[in-house]
C-alpha cells in the first residue's frame, strides 16, 4: 500500500483499561468511528499515543491489532521518537516487521542535535527501511527546526515524502510549495491552524481532536479542497474551542475527556500522567459541554 499523505490522518490515543493495560476493545471503538467518517490513515505512538509510557512490546502490540483492525483499508503509520539513530533504525525495522506502512518520525528526543546531525539522523533511518516516511517537524515543543535548506539534503531520498508542518507559521506552507512542488507533501499538525494551512495549499491534516470528532475533522478538510470555504469555516469556527484543547500540556487528557464526551473513548491515561481533577477539569468538560451542546449538522461531505 503507498501512502498518498493527504486528507485527516489523527494521531490517535491509546486505549488503557482501569488496571493499566493496552484497551483493544475501546481501540477498535474508536477505530471503527475514524474509518466510517473516512480517515486517510491511522498514526501510532505520538504524544497523544503515550508513546514515552509504552513498553516495546505494547507498541508492537498495537501496531500489529491496528493492522488488523483497519483491514489495509486505510495505512498505518508509527511515530519514531527515539534518542540515538540506532534506536531509530531499531524502532523502523519493527514497525515495518509489523505491517506499518508508513513512519512519523521526531529528530533525536532529549539532545538538540545541530543541522548537519538532524540530517544525519534522518538519513540513516530513511537508508534502513522501505517505509515511506513523514518529517515531524515542531521546533516549538522539540527545540529543533528542520529548515527548508535542510529538507533539500533530505529529499534525496524517495521514502522521505512528508513533513507534519507544526511550525506555527502558516507561511512556511507557501515557501515548501514555492521551493519542493509536489517533491514533499505538507500535513499541518496545529489543529488551531489546520484549515488555514489547508487553504494556504496543504495536503493535509494530521489530527488531535479527530481522535474525538472524526466526521467533524474530514468534513473540515474535504469541504475545504472542494473550494466549500464557507461551509469549512462555519463548521472550523463551532470547532475552535475544542481544537485548543490540543494547545496545552494536558492534551492528552483533554482529548480523553472529550473522547469520553463522544462515546469512543475512555479517562484512562498512563502514570506518571493522571485523569484532569478539580477546576482544569470542570474547565475542559464546560467546554466539551457547550461543543456538544452546539455541535453542528454536517453537510455530505465523503464523496467530495
Amino acid at each position: 500500500m503507498s501512502i498518498q499523505w493527504n486528507g485527516v490522518m489523527p494521531a490517535v490515543t491509546t486505549k488503557f483499561t482501569a488496571d493499566d493495560k493496552l484497551d483493544f476493545k475501546m481501540f477498535e471503538v474508536n477505530m471503527k468511528a475514524q474509518l466510517d467518517a473516512g480517515v486517510s490513515g491511522i498514526i501510532l505512538g505520538g504524544t497523544l499515543g503515550e508513546a514515552s509510557t509504552l513498553l516495546e512490546d505494547e507498541k508492537r502490540e498495537l501496531v500489529k491489532h491496528t493492522v488488523l483492525l483497519t483491514e489495509n483499508k486505510v495505512p498505518v503509520i508509527m511515530n519514531i521518537a527515539e534518542q540515538t539513530t540506532k534506536g531509530a533504525i531499531l524502532a523502523a525495522n519493527k514497525a515495518e516487521q509489523d505491517g506499518a506502512k508508513g513512519l512519523m518520525m521526531l529528530p533525536p528526543m532529549r539532545y538538540k542535535a545541530s543541522d548537519f546531525e538532524t540530517v544525519a539522523f534522518y538519513s540513516e533511518v530513511a537508508k534502513n527501511t522501505t517505509l515511506p516516511i513523514m518529517v515531524y517537524n515542531n521546533p516549538i515543543d522539540y527545540k529543533i527546526d528542520v529548515t527548508l535548506d535542510m529538507f533539500e539534503e533530505l529529499l534525496k531520498f524517495d521514502n522521505i515524502q512528508a513533513v507534519k508542518e507544526s511550525t506555527r507559521d502558516i507561511s512556511n506552507v507557501t515557501r515548501m510549495i514555492n521551493r519542493f512542488g509536489d517533491r514533499l507533501k505538507i500535513l499541518s499538525g496545529v489543529d488551531t491552524l489546520a484549515l488555514e494551512s489547508l487553504l494556504m495549499g496543504s495536503d493535509g491534516w494530521v489530527s488531535g481532536l479527530g481522535c474525538a470528532f472524526p466526521a467533524e475533522t474530514v468534513a473540515i478538510y474535504k469541504l475545504a479542497k472542494a473550494g466549500r470555504k464557507e461551509e469549512a469555516l462555519k463548521i472550523y469556527r463551532w470547532f475552535l474551542p475544542l481544537l485548543e484543547l490540543d494547545i496545552n500540556s494536558f492534551l492528552v487528557q483533554n482529548i480523553k475527556l472529550a473522547e469520553v464526551a463522544t462515546g469512543i473513548g475512555s479517562e484512562h491515561v498512563r502514570a506518571p500522567r493522571l485523569p484532569l481533577q478539580g477546576a482544569e477539569k470542570e474547565r475542559v468538560l464546560a467546554i466539551i459541554a457547550e461543543g456538544i451542546r452546539t455541535r453542528p449538522t454536517l453537510p455530505e461531505y465523503k464523496n467530495l
